[in-house]
């Protein structure tokens, strides 16, 4: 009986990443508990439930020294808990999520830590799936160990990582843009090393509150039974603790033409890998929406960009070029990039340049800017045809502090962009004088 229920959660759980697209559901803001905040959107199409907590304890709040402990405190969460029944280990945790049939997963990024519950919704595995996650929350062991064995395979990770030149752009573009922004800081082997378990038990007590978390839900529950997992996930969390320090204020990029805009780092490598940007908007910036129509048009669009056509089309300099907008609820960032062969970095770089250089001047055509507009909303269904999906929009709705109705409104806000709207935009906030460049693995004639 048991093989026969793994087999059909499993089932149930393959089929949710391909219910089809339905019509815009909306968003009801829960009842506020302990401080934090919750959301659902009710959907039948499956008897399925996910569910994530934001968590405001991302990388940002890493110690220079000690950077990497944001990431470890949330992955040595399901290593060990002090459960309802007393102490789970790893492997109970482990054999217990599978025997429920349900997804529980732990990510850290920039600006905040995600917990996810991914079960069926039947009322005992659930109950059940959010009881485990609930432990992990409130109280991981931190097991000595464990954080040696995790430490060490970081380390190896690390170590392996730095031979791949994608990995030690991303690395140098990121601190160039962020500076000394606390996400312009990277683990390293010696500040994994420097984590100990009193790091993650203090780190977790003074970031994992109730007051620091947003719980989203989408799926085949009402609003009653959203209200009991949102209390049953947050009931053992503190609600507060001690006053947390502020961040430092990220420097947006300097009015001023930079001294030094370009980086070259010599790598090993048959191709070289261009990055270029700076800092930008916010996802709740009143632009956000000119930017998004117009990068679509510049490089966002695929085959379609103009980045596409003049670094492949007309000139074959590489496989793919693109560019893109990162916003965050306190940062942004943007970003355009390629690889080519070792000696043609120059050429590519220069194409690339100066192809956004013209955008930013003259910004698009009326007829570029109709097709945008027609893709993104077109393609606007496919943002939402399933509850991952879904809950990905709630989720950064409520972290932005987004209206509510956002994706209802989503396509309007699209259409009302103007050619106007984007050319001022992008001549607001993008500057070539002001982009930072780096190009790794160049070969100069």
């Amino acid at each position: 009986m048991n093989t026969l229920k793994r087999s059909i959660s499993a089932c149930l759980l393959s089929l949710g990443c391909l219910s089809v697209a339905h019509a815009i559901l909306p968003i009801e803001k829960l009842d506020s508990f302990k401080g934090s905040q919750g959301y659902l959107v009710q959907t039948k199409t499956l008897p399925m439930v996910d569910i994530e907590v934001s968590i405001d304890a991302g990388d940002r709040y890493d110690p220079a020294s000690k950077s990497g402990l944001a990431d470890m405190a949330a992955s040595l969460m399901n290593y060990g808990v002090r459960g309802d029944q007393g102490l789970l280990s790893e492997a109970q945790i482990a054999d217990e999520i599978a025997d429920l049939g349900a997804n529980i997963g732990l990510s850290v990024g920039g600006e905040r830590a995600i917990l996810r519950i991914r079960s069926l919704s039947r009322k005992d595995l659930r109950d059940r799936a959010v009881r485990l996650a609930a432990a992990m929350l409130s109280a991981p062991t931190y097991d000595v160990k464990i954080l040696e064995r995790e430490k060490q395979r970081t380390i190896t990770n690390l170590l392996e990582a730095e031979t791949k030149p994608e990995f030690v752009l991303d690395r140098r573009f990121t601190k160039s843009v962020y500076g000394d922004y606390p996400l312009g800081n990277a683990p390293t082997v010696k500040t994994v090393a420097a984590v100990s378990a009193n790091d993650l038990i203090q780190f977790h007590k003074q970031f994992y509150r109730s007051d620091r978390m947003i719980v989203s839900i989408v799926g085949d529950v009402d609003r009653a039974r959203a209200d009991e997992i949102m209390q049953t996930l947050l009931q053992k969390i503190p609600q507060s603790g001690a006053p947390i320090a502020r961040l430092p204020e990220l420097q947006r990029s300097p009015v001023e033409p930079l001294a030094q805009r370009e980086i070259q780092i010599p790598f090993d490598s048959q191709q070289a890998h261009i990055a270029m940007g700076m800092t930008a908007v916010t996802r709740s910036n009143p632009d956000y929406f000119p930017l998004l129509v117009g990068n679509y048009v510049l490089g966002g669009g695929g085959f379609v960009s103009r980045l596409m056509a003049e670094v492949r089309e007309k000139r074959g300099l590489a496989y793919s070029v693109s560019s893109y907008f990162i916003p965050g609820k306190d940062t942004g960032i943007f970003r355009a990039g390629l690889q080519t062969k070792s000696d043609q970095a120059a050429m590519a770089l220069e194409v690339m340049s100066s192809t956004i250089a013209k955008f930013i001047a003259d910004g698009p055509t009326p007829s570029e800017l109709l097709a945008a507009k027609s893709n993104l909303v077109n393609g606007y269904p496919l943002r939402i045809d399933n509850n991952r999906k879904l809950l990905d929009n709630v989720s950064s709705i409520a972290w932005n502090e987004l209206p509510l109705d956002t994706m209802e409104i989503w396509t309007k806000q699209v259409e009302a962009v103007t050619l106007e709207q984007v050319t001022a935009a992008f001549q607001k906030y993008l500057a070539m004088d002001r982009m930072k460049i780096v190009v790794l693995g160049a070969k100069n004639k």
